[in-house]
């Protein structure tokens, strides 16, 4: 008697391959868009980054439209185990950068 042929396990498809864009990368791209040259580019990415960085600091929420939301939200004192002894640790309160995704991202993507 022959064994019936099982179908390869889902797991061994292969994953297509994620591409990570470099802010030099994004740059480049405005530029060539704008008519601008890559230096001008970098200037305008990096002169943006900070500006937010800027606004975020101060508590401020940054709308950008089509993209979404950055705010700073606190995030309390609480209770946290440590995995590798089990033993109960205070995590201390603390401040994340939150990003909310415009419903135009969200369709898009």
């Amino acid at each position: 008697m022959a064994k019936a042929a099982t179908a390869a396990p889902a797991a061994s498809a292969a994953k297509p391959k994620v591409v990570t864009l470099s802010t030099k990368q994004l740059a480049n791209e405005i530029a060539d868009k704008q008519g601008l040259t890559h230096k001008q580019g970098a200037a305008i990415l990096d002169d943006l980054s900070a500006a937010i960085t800027k606004h975020l600091k101060k508590g401020s929420k940054i709308r950008l439209n089509g993209l979404g939301i950055l705010q700073v939200r606190k995030r309390a004192a609480r209770m946290g185990r440590n995995p590798a002894t089990g033993e109960q640790i205070k995590i201390k309160a603390s401040k994340k950068v939150a990003f909310r995704p415009a419903k135009e991202l969200k369709e898009a993507v």
